[in-house]
């Protein structure tokens, strides 16, 4: 029976003149998810866009020499196939990657 009662007391806080069904409510609704779906979209999903697309870009101009971090693996691009590098190691092991698991890529510097 308590429980009962505590369910029906009524809260003057959460009463307001403006009633759930009134257009100023249903705005206000509209209002703040335009403005999440903005946040999530400037914070989130743009940055993410351009780091991938600069990633994209770095992988495609891989060539052999290149020296190329893959799952923290360092070593040098030795042979570059369509799907696939294959890295040479320190030691002069080879490991083949597929070329999206290419991290970071610093080119081979050619002296003059």
């Amino acid at each position: 029976m308590a429980f009962y009662s505590y369910l029906s007391l009524r809260i003057p806080i959460a009463e307001s003149s403006v009633g759930a069904n009134s257009p100023s409510g249903f705005l206000q609704m509209i209002f703040l998810m335009l403005a999440m779906f903005v946040f999530f979209y400037l914070i989130l999903y743009r940055p993410e866009r351009k780091r991938r697309r600069l990633l994209e870009e770095m992988r495609s101009k891989m060539k052999p020499g290149d020296k190329v971090t893959a799952m923290g693996i360092l070593g040098t691009v030795d042979t570059l196939k369509e799907k696939t590098v294959v890295i040479k190691m320190i030691d002069g092991s080879k490991i083949e990657f597929l070329s999206v698991a290419v991290t970071s890529v610093e080119p081979l510097e050619k002296s003059e």
